[in-house]
């Protein structure tokens, strides 16, 4: 042999297998010689050794008694490959007789089935010095080949479960235990689960259902190009007709006990050949193959079974071995083990979400005078719970209330915390504080809930009469206005400490907020990022908003829901490392003309004087059919004010797209609605006002009260 040289050829072709992920461990290349059939030749192609390897090349001339084919290997792992270098077509003259003499390297096993003989007559005979060699017939190219080491069983074990594991969700961990079988341990494999899965410890209810949840198996067709080979034409009534959509498992049934039983067991045995028709439905037994050729496997997480997988190798095929069986059992282990991981992740996942989604307002108010817009994102699927949160709350005198917090963290526990400051807040709204103040007992009320509760929060108050907008900020981003020009402007608001912190003062800046600008307040999630500091994140939105303006022209602002999407554009695909909460407002104002503005006397006069000045703003607006309700109702309610008022009185008519009318006093008990009597001489003013009003509340002010009612203005 050293006198002959061997003359070797890439004459394989590679293609990536249908089903197979190329990044699998286990190969992901078909090696065939020729791209002619052989006679008698299996259904599925030989699979590569080792996944990532170039292209092998395969010998055409014949080789010595003492070596192996490539592509092969002998049985328990003592063959040796004679595999050319892809570096030897640069090697120096007289290379090839030095490697020639030199013993050859062994290359590294692979992790999936190596290529072996399909039956008996293939296996390499012994020699009487006890060496196997080869017989010198050749595999037919495109045969399916058997596990016949316990090494090669270990290793597709090993790489199968952890393709599985790599599965986050239910759907990911099903296809990896189809992808990884199919078709290097069977030709097909039907998964069937529980409907519905039991999560945790929760007990199931109603009869034991199974449902198709996945199948998969070799396509019936392949390319033919590049020595790509078909596969055999399955018949009618083979596996593509196999599977039932739901089966009810009977209690005592052939199938119940073969899935009490929890170990695989091959379809041929009788307890398993009677559950087939159970489990595929009627005649589904007579689609799988005779022989062993198919194995049931109950798939039990930690406490009950939750579903069964069946394997089934076609009749071209050689059948499975007994330790097959324990190949199936791990894979049925790990994979519903896996399941249940995913059942309780997406349980968790779905809590914690609704928890997050619950928290935050399901729709905005139309305050009079604003629109509002709002968007929020979470940070990842895997990290979907944050701390980001956004509120407008109604205040008295048409006044709004806008707010954006941030609890540090992503967790259940941020969200929790975030969902009792955003009460705190709103309860404070309600009072009528200021925004400092609003701030300070916020922090107050996150040192209660802890000594590690962080948060930053911006509170600011817009007053469509005054056209004016009052800031305070603990920590937080400053917010950008986008005049109607179309500038761009970061109002310099004091920065201020988180909350939490304790011990410091906030301080409230007053700012105008002219008709038709756009105020912006957003959480650090949509500025800050790996890639970018906040700062730099803060001129980008500037840039951004300023660029959205010059779209629509300098009289028209943009409208705010694509104002909102726009901003979001501005993320990149490595910016999404928090939660984003967004909230816009656009001010529209309520102009001095459509405002009257009255100070009465706590006296016996005032409820007709009231009644005047109502008749003649009425009259100047063009409402005078109004004038009867409105005086009924402003009569009854300023005189309830002026019974116990010791300051001033304050009545206000707003018109806007209804007529709103808002009296003040510095009593801070609030009225309320009850059934006179027929002896009563009084208690029916409010009977009054809630009859003929659209609307009518009461809100309790840190100097007093306001009681206002709105009525349709046609």
């Amino acid at each position: 042999m050293d006198s002959t040289r061997v003359t070797e050829q890439p004459t394989s072709c590679e293609r990536p297998q249908p089903g197979v992920d190329p990044a699998d461990p286990r190969g992901a290349l078909v090696h065939t010689s020729t791209p002619v059939r052989a006679p008698g030749m299996g259904a599925l192609p030989v699979q590569g050794r080792s996944g990532g390897d170039a292209t092998v090349p395969v010998s055409t001339a014949h080789t010595s008694p003492g070596t192996s084919e490539p592509g092969t290997s002998t049985p328990f792992g003592k063959g040796k490959d004679t595999v050319s270098d892809p570096a030897s077509e640069h090697s120096q003259p007289g290379a090839e007789q030095t490697a020639e003499r030199d013993t050859p390297r062994p290359r590294p096993s692979s992790e999936g089935i190596p290529v072996q003989p399909a039956d008996e007559q293939d296996r390499p005979a012994p020699n009487p010095e006890g060496h196997e060699r080869r017989s010198g017939q050749t595999l037919p190219p495109g045969r399916p080949t058997p596990m016949r080491r316990d090494g090669d069983r270990l290793r597709f074990v090993g790489a199968a479960t952890r393709r599985i594991a790599r599965g986050i969700d239910l759907d990911e961990i099903v296809m990896g235990l189809c992808r990884a079988t199919v078709p290097t341990f069977s030709d097909a494999i039907l998964v069937y689960l529980r409907d519905p899965l039991p999560v945790g410890d929760e007990r199931p209810t109603g009869p034991l259902v199974l449902r198709l949840r996945r199948t998969d198996r070799i396509p019936a067709e392949r390319d033919t190009e590049n020595g790509f080979l078909p596969a055999a034409q399955p018949e009618p009534n083979e596996l593509d007709t196999v599977g039932a959509e739901l089966c009810e498992v009977r209690p005592g049934s052939a199938l119940a006990e073969v899935l009490r039983g929890v170990r695989p067991v091959f379809t041929d045995a009788p307890a398993a050949r009677a559950a087939l028709p159970e489990l595929l439905g009627d005649g589904g037994e007579f689609a799988v193959p005779e022989g062993q050729r198919a194995i049931l496997a109950p798939l039990r997480g930690r406490r009950r079974v939750i579903g069964a997988a069946l394997f089934l190798r076609r009749p071209e095929r050689l059948a499975f071995e007994p330790d097959d069986l324990l190949v199936a059992a791990q894979l049925a282990t790990h994979s519903a083990l896996g399941i249940d991981k995913a059942v309780l992740y997406g349980r968790e996942a779905y809590i914690a979400d609704e928890l997050q989604r619950t928290m935050l307002p399901e729709t905005l108010p139309r305050p009079t005078g604003v629109r509002l817009a709002s968007r929020y994102l979470p940070a990842a699927e895997t990290a979907r719970v944050g701390g980001d949160w956004y509120d407008a709350i109604p205040l008295p005198g048409s006044r709004v209330a806008l707010v954006v917090g941030d609890v540090m963290g992503h967790s259940m526990t941020s969200a929790a915390i975030m969902g009792q400051l955003r009460t705190t807040a709103q309860t404070l709204a309600g009072l009528d504080l200021p925004p400092q103040e609003v701030l300070h007992h916020l922090d107050e009320q996150a040192q209660r809930l802890g000594v590690d509760r962080m948060a930053t929060c911006l509170y600011a108050v817009y007053d469509p009469v005054s056209h004016r907008i009052t800031i305070a900020n603990a920590g937080h981003p400053p917010p950008v206005l986008l005049h109607l020009g179309g500038r761009a402007e970061v109002l310099r608001v004091p920065a201020g400490a988180p909350i939490g912190v304790g011990g410091v003062d906030f301080e409230a800046v007053e700012l105008d907020a002219p008709a038709g600008a756009t105020l912006l307040l957003y959480t650090d999630g949509l500025v800050e990022s790996r890639l970018r500091d906040v700062w730099t994140g803060i001129e980008q939105l500037r840039e951004k908003l300023a660029a959205v303006a010059q779209l629509t022209g300098p009289d028209h602002p943009p409208p705010l829901e694509a104002l909102c999407d726009e901003v979001l554009d501005m993320l990149g695909p490595g910016d999404r490392d928090d939660d984003i909460a967004l909230l816009a407002a656009r001010f529209d104002g309520i102009a001095p003309s459509d405002v009257a503005y009255w100070f009465l006397e706590p006296e016996d006069a005032a409820p007709g004087r009231a009644r005047r000045l109502a008749r003649r703003a009425l009259a100047r607006w063009g409402l005078e059919e109004l004038s009867d309700s409105v005086e009924l109702l402003v009569s009854e309610v300023v005189t309830n004010a002026v019974r116990y008022a010791s300051r001033p009185v304050t009545v206000r008519l707003l018109r806007t797209d209804v007529l709103r009318c808002e009296v003040g006093d510095d009593v801070p008990q609030l009225p309320r609605l009850r059934q006179a009597r027929a002896t009563d001489e009084g208690g029916r003013g409010l009977y009054l006002v809630n009859r003929l009003a659209r609307r009518w509340g009461a809100t309790r002010l840190s100097t007093g009260k306001v009681v206002w009612f709105e009525l349709n203005r046609s």
